[in-house]
């Protein structure tokens, strides 16, 4: 019996998530789907985080177990041609899931119960006029944020807290809503046309039902002068969902990272993971 951990690339924009449901397509149906015929038995995937419909990911991890022969680079490369995410050719369109990398990992590991922590992207662009193409990669704003003041009300987020503040309603309940955060990056960049693009990228040992949306929309509020910095403190403290921010659309967040300890995850949260067009970086860390 073998156990195989792989690191999984998606384009959420026509899933209706990672978790699989009946009659709509979802990231696990389609690779359950996949991998069973490339196996040639039942796979059933225990995914590292059910991102929600529009999400979109770089780094999300799934394991699995199975008696079957075939390596795990090769199983890779077999699941990726029929996913339409192997080799480009003139004539094919590439798929909107790959698996990036596949490997076989002791009995018993499992990629949600042994990760450590993981990290999240959120991106908004600030623009005129909405753009048709990029839609589904940024929350499209019109103002322009104050990236110092978004820093100065992240400030508070970082640290052990008890973020039920942070959570929306509508997702499993949680045993606790006690989350640390290693780590926040808070940067302006330019997309290629020249307009301001504002991202986040914070790490942590766990998060909240859409807890990362409703702190892109908190912060989002503190630099267009919405809200004082400050008054995300006093949000954690009230532990009431009324007195965070918005929850920002899903079409802004990545699922970057996953770590399996904390040493990999502690130098994580002060590495930044998107540096595309990056002018400005405000580092902030435990």
């Amino acid at each position: 019996m073998k156990n195989i951990l792989l690191t999984i690339e998606y384009d959420g924009t026509n899933f209706h998530g990672w978790q699989i449901q009946p009659d709509v397509r979802t990231v696990q149906g389609e690779l359950e789907s996949v991998l069973s015929a490339v196996c040639h038995s039942e796979i059933r995937l225990a995914g590292l985080s059910r991102t929600d419909a529009g999400v979109h990911a770089y780094g999300q991890r799934a394991s699995f177990c199975g008696d079957f022969s075939i390596p795990a680079d090769r199983l890779m490369l077999a699941a990726n041609d029929r996913l339409g995410a192997g080799r480009l050719s003139a004539a094919a369109r590439p798929g909107d899931v790959r698996i990036t990398a596949a490997a076989e990992v002791p009995e018993g590991f499992h990629a949600r119960h042994d990760a450590a922590g993981k990290k999240y992207i959120y991106r908004m662009l600030t623009a005129e006029r909405p753009d048709v193409f990029l839609r589904d990669k940024y929350w499209q704003i019109a103002e322009r944020p104050d990236m110092d003041a978004m820093a100065a009300a992240a400030k508070h987020l970082i640290g052990r807290h008890d973020f039920n503040a942070f959570r929306a309603a509508g997702g499993k309940e949680p045993e606790t809503t006690v989350r640390t955060v290693f780590g926040l990056a808070v940067y302006a960049g330019r997309d290629g046309a020249g307009r301001q693009t504002s991202t986040l990228e914070i790490t942590g040992d766990g998060f909240l039902y859409n807890m990362v949306r409703i702190i892109a929309g908190t912060l989002f509020q503190a630099g267009t002068g919405k809200r004082p910095p400050e008054s995300v403190g006093a949000a954690i403290a009230s532990k009431d969902r009324g007195h965070a921010g918005p929850t920002a659309p899903p079409q802004g967040l990545y699922l970057a990272e996953a770590y399996y300890n904390e040493e990999e995850m502690q130098a994580a949260a002060g590495r930044r993971y998107d540096a595309v067009f990056s002018r400005s970086t405000t580092m902030l860390k435990t």
